[in-house]
């Protein structure tokens, strides 16, 4: 009995760690896109000045789609937590 105990506990720190890769690798990509991005349309706002609500408009759009990678490692990082 105390090792069916000791062996749904090392599954529950398990879970933990497999949680926080989830999500510590889910976010690390779009957090690396989003910088490089930012950056990228700095430089082209830089170049030409009279673009840049149209830059602006089509970097906030890129941004939405890289966050969404990440909010998705969230969900996969909750469900691995939670069931």
């Amino acid at each position: 009995m105390e090792e069916a105990k000791e062996v749904v506990s090392q599954a529950g720190g398990l879970k933990e760690i497999a949680s926080a890769i989830a999500i510590g690798v889910g976010a690390l990509g779009p957090g690396i896109g989003i910088g490089i991005l930012a950056g990228k349309a700095l430089e082209a706002v830089g170049r030409n000045p009279e673009a840049a609500g149209k830059i602006q408009s089509m970097m906030i759009l890129a941004i939405a789609f890289a966050e969404a990678i990440a909010i998705y490692a969230l969900v996969v990082a909750l469900i691995i937590k939670l069931v």
